[in-house]
């Protein structure tokens, strides 16, 4: 079964689709001709919240829906991205409690708001800077994990990620 949204394939939606912050604050979803003002809403599967993003208006109608925030152009991943952030669909990073590396992969053991997460990332993955000063990390499943404030964790973790942070 093949995945639309407006009728048409997510496919050619999200090749087409562009996402932008403009001045009045609010995440912008512009397709073809239209533009609207969207805000983010994670669809299932709840194990994978960083896929199948729904990008609804004021009024709850579906815009596009994002199966892969892999598929957009860079500049909208990161957008996306950041609005998951807000959102606060992503797992919350507390604490870390180890960081061990291995050919090619980097283990990670984490306390989030959620529970005690393990994931791994590539050994070139490296943690992206947010404006804010806060950290995002993408794992190799898509998942997200955000840090807010990296200089406000305990010593151990804060040591741990002394290679990722100023």
């Amino acid at each position: 079964m093949e995945l639309t949204t407006l009728g048409r394939p997510v496919a050619a939606v999200a090749s087409e689709l562009t996402l932008e912050r403009r001045a009045d604050g609010r995440l912008w979803a512009v397709r073809g001709g239209a533009e609207r003002a969207v805000w983010v809403r994670r669809c299932f599967p709840w194990s994978e919240p960083a896929r199948l993003v729904s990008l609804r208006d004021d009024e709850e109608r579906e815009f596009a829906l994002v199966r892969d925030p892999a598929e957009l152009d860079p500049t909208s991943r990161r957008v996306l991205e950041e609005a998951m952030v807000a959102a606060g669909f992503v797992f919350e990073i507390t604490q870390v409690t180890a960081i061990d590396e291995e050919v090619e992969i980097r283990h990670w053991r984490v306390e989030t708001r959620q529970g005690t997460r393990s994931f791994q990332t590539r050994l070139d993955a490296w943690p992206r800077l947010l404006p804010h000063g806060g950290l995002l990390i993408r794992d190799v499943a898509g998942d997200l994990y955000h840090l807010g404030e990296p200089g406000a964790l305990d010593h151990h973790s804060r040591a741990l990620l002394w290679a990722f942070v100023d």
